[in-house]
């Protein structure tokens, strides 16, 4: 059993993951959390960026009420600053922020503002800490994610095929693409730690056809490894069929129906992992309250299909499914990036 107490080890995994963000002594730098943030997180946070030197003050907030009748899990749109702009104010003015809240900040809507006043912002994903040592950034990463990204960003067809049937095709001529290689230096940026993938968020009505979770993939809201496969028809970027006989496709139908809302459905964000350092299997090795999940959203070669929110296609819900498969060749343009779940070229 892990405990979260506070460790040497965990106060330098720290140090260093801000210390590739460019934190200087000196520096003005906020960490934020709520009032059901993991504690042990928030307190290594501060350590480490007293140990570089920086100026340190915390925002709490109390972690707000429930809206909706299912669980939220994995979002990545934390609501815990509920535009509160004397919060929006003083992140925005820090040099660094240090995002401690349960489901992050990255898109959140007081996002733009914090980071429009050049404030950067790291979002420590709530994972036990020991998930977070392992996974301290490696800067040679970041030359890889960056190569992919560009192919991304120039390419105008993705298409994803798998041995279990899924055969997507996505237009990505307008989809913005973001990446994560686990820091950020640039003022005005975002970056979560652990970090390591490629990805965009189709337009409207972008992506179409069959996508197959296997046995082996992985449902990240529910931090569940399927155990049998499911079926599902996607057409102008909405689930309009789920087909499985086991208990995975009955528990993923449960929870979209939930919603009751059409663009729970739809597609978020599509890419691929790149870090060789984080593991498709490591979900065996902690309990669900340890871990948030980001390391298989970056397992080295994943093709990773979301739903849910997605501004770029003008939808907005708290509905949300991350779902990192294997084994899948994702190509750009017609050139595969990732071949049966192995990255090729530049981007090995």
């Amino acid at each position: 059993m892990l405990v979260e107490q506070i460790e040497s080890k965990w106060i330098e995994a720290f140090a260093a993951t801000f210390e590739l963000c460019g934190v200087e002594p000196g520096d003005v730098c906020a960490v934020l959390s709520e009032s059901q943030s993991r504690a042990v997180n928030v307190q290594l946070s501060d350590l480490a960026l007293q140990r570089l030197g920086a100026k340190v003050f915390h925002v709490i907030v109390p972690t707000p009420a429930q809206t909706v009748a299912v669980p939220v899990r994995s979002t990545g749109a934390s609501d815990a600053i509920g535009g509160l702009e004397p919060v929006v104010k003083a992140l925005a003015s820090s040099v660094v922020v240090a995002d401690c809240t349960v489901e992050g900040l990255l898109h959140a809507p007081e996002l733009p503002a914090i980071l429009g006043e050049g404030a950067r912002v790291l979002m420590v994903s709530n994972e036990h800490p020991e998930l977070l040592e392992r996974l301290v950034p490696d800067p040679a990463l970041e030359a890889k994610v960056k190569a992919g990204t560009k192919l991304l960003r120039s390419a105008e067809t993705m298409t994803v095929t798998s041995p279990g049937g899924t055969d997507l095709t996505i237009d990505v001529a307008n989809a913005p693409a973001g990446s994560s290689w686990g820091y950020t230096s640039r003022p005005g940026t975002i970056a979560h730690w652990p970090g390591g993938l490629c990805l965009c968020f189709p337009a409207a009505g972008s992506v179409n056809g069959t996508l197959v979770l296997d046995a082996g993939d992985v449902n990240l809201t529910f931090k569940r490894y399927l155990e049998s496969p499911i079926r599902l028809t996607v057409v102008d970027d909405y689930i309009t069929d789920i087909e499985g006989d086991g208990l995975d496709a009955a528990l993923m139908s449960s929870y979209f129906e939930a919603w009751d809302d059409l663009d729970a459905y739809a597609v978020s964000h599509v890419g691929w992992g790149m870090n060789p350092a984080a593991r498709w299997d490591a979900l065996t090795m902690y309990d669900r309250s340890q871990v948030n999940g980001t390391e298989l959203r970056a397992f080295s070669g994943n093709f990773l299909y979301s739903t849910g929110a997605n501004e770029v296609a003008g939808r907005h819900t708290l509905g949300h499914f991350d779902l990192p498969m294997r084994r899948c060749t994702v190509e750009l343009d017609g050139v595969a990036v990732v071949s049966e779940g192995v990255l090729q070229g530049e981007l090995a």
